[in-house]
Parts: structure tokens; C-alpha cells; sequence
């Protein structure tokens, strides 16, 4: 039998310094998330699959995708198999990670999508390391020229499954500094997908 990541990971989940909620997991759809995606539980990403929905981590800020929860959508259902993408994670303003080769044949590594710059930047790390830094406390440093005061509360307050649309963008000048711009619930889906369409838009 297969050893599992998950000890690995929930300890990593218990010891993060910010809060870290584990969504229940369906087992059922679990099942078919890891037979979709072809990986065991011996990996972190399977482990996260098999045994969680999705993790909430530092208030809300990272969703990391697991098998789905609620309207929070499961990794095989945001990824793109047929070009070895796997969406991995959205952050509360609508950027993206995503594991996928850097190049073709190239081992695969976790690429952002921010929406400060609208481009990819790759973090050289894979799945585990990428998580393990997350939990470990990466994303304070991470997300610094993002956050405002008081973030925690208004993020903490959304549903797994919902984003914030700030105006203006933080892309643009006028929305460099996050604490004086409009802020508004919206669905994760509407976040991630306002990035995506400017990028597009403007050739980023």
C-alpha cells in the first residue's frame, strides 16, 4: 500500500504561522479527482487531493485547491491536462499558481500569475517545496506590497469560493497602494478571470 504524504502535510498545516483551515474532503470526489489527475497520495498534491477540499491559508489570503469544496473548485477541474498545466491555488485578489513545465520536458514547477504585473514568474519549486514554504510562512514576504491594514478581518470574511475586486487595479498607478482603493466581495471566478482578460487585453 501506498505510503501517504498527508502526515507530512497536516504537520506542516499544524505548525504554519498564520491559520490554516482544512476543508473536509468528499471521499467520493476525492476518489475521482486522483484518478483524473493520475497521481497517488504519496505525493503532497495527491495527499492534499485525498484529504481535503482545499486549504485556507492566512485568513483566507491563499486557497489552495484540493477536491473541491462547495463552489470551491477541485485542481482537476481548473487545469488544462492536454498542456500539462495544474491550476494549484488562487490568492483572495485573483492571481493564480500553477504547476507546469517551465519548458517542454522540463520537470514541472509553480508559476504565479500576479495581479500586480499581469505576468508568469516562475518560483522554481515544486508542488511540495512550493506548499511546504507556503505553510511555513512565505506568503507575509510574499504578498507584502499587497496587503493593507486590516486585511485579515475583511478576508477572513469571505467565502472560500469568493475574491475581492479592488479599483483600481493594482496593475495600474493608481492602484499600487491597497488601502485606498474600492474594495468589493465578488467570485473567486470574477477575480481570476478580470486578470486574465487585461493581460490578454493588453498583450501582457
Amino acid at each position: 500500500m501506498d505510503q501517504s504524504a498527508w502526515p507530512e502535510v497536516a504537520g506542516a498545516v499544524a505548525a504554519a504561522p498564520y491559520p490554516v483551515e482544512v476543508l473536509p474532503a468528499d471521499p467520493a470526489r476525492a476518489s475521482a479527482c486522483l484518478a483524473a489527475l493520475e497521481i497517488t497520495t504519496r505525493s503532497w498534491l495527491g495527499a492534499v487531493v485525498a484529504n481535503t477540499g482545499g486549504l485556507l491559508v492566512d485568513h483566507g489570503w491563499l486557497r489552495v485547491l484540493g477536491s473541491g469544496h462547495g463552489d470551491l473548485p477541485d485542481v482537476p477541474g481548473e487545469s488544462d491536462a492536454a498542456r500539462g498545466v495544474v491550476v494549484v491555488g488562487y490568492d483572495v485578489l485573483g492571481g493564480q499558481f500553477v504547476w507546469s513545465p517551465p519548458q517542454p520536458g522540463a520537470r514541472p514547477t509553480i508559476h504565479y500569475f500576479g495581479p500586480d504585473d499581469l505576468g508568469w514568474l516562475d518560483l522554481e519549486q515544486g508542488y511540495a517545496d512550493w506548499l511546504y514554504a507556503v505553510l511555513a510562512g512565505s506568503l507575509t514576504r510574499f504578498y507584502d506590497t499587497l496587503r493593507w491594514s486590516g486585511w485579515q478581518a475583511e478576508v477572513a470574511a469571505l467565502a472560500p469560493d469568493q475574491g475581492l475586486s479592488v479599483w483600481p487595479p493594482p496593475f495600474t498607478k493608481e492602484g499600487k497602494d491597497l488601502s485606498v482603493v474600492s474594495r468589493k466581495a465578488v467570485s473567486l471566478a470574477e477575480a481570476v478571470s478580470f486578470y486574465q482578460d487585461a493581460a490578454r487585453q493588453l498583450g501582457s
